[in-house]
């Protein structure tokens, strides 16, 4: 029985690691190239968009998964940590520059 139990963690191991790096390749090509465009974007003092608060409401529902595969795989969990840090830290300067600007956009 334990060979089985130990070939179900195995598989359930291998695809919490394929759900990993397929989250990483998205973060690498897509997201982070963006956050880093709105980072720099709000501390211009611009205010964020309807599509970057669109994206960033989609980042952080996603994060759910990333959040479920670090506790299982610790190696990930700086990342996740320092792109929640990034992330919140776009939000709050953007609702900063946001409050500026007198809650135009």
């Amino acid at each position: 029985m334990s060979d089985s139990k130990d070939s179900k963690e195995a598989r359930a191991k291998n695809k919490d690691l394929g759900v990993a790096m397929a989250l990483l390749d998205r973060l690498n090509n897509r997201r982070l190239p963006f956050a880093q465009q709105l980072k720099k974007k709000v501390d211009q003092g611009e205010v964020l968009s309807d599509f970057d608060m669109r994206f960033l409401k989609k980042v952080m529902e996603d994060s759910t998964e990333a959040r479920r595969i670090a506790a299982k795989l610790p190696q990930f969990q700086e990342i996740l940590t320092k792109m929640t840090t990034l992330y919140n830290d776009i939000m709050s300067k953007g609702l900063e520059n946001q409050k500026k600007a007198g809650g135009k956009k």
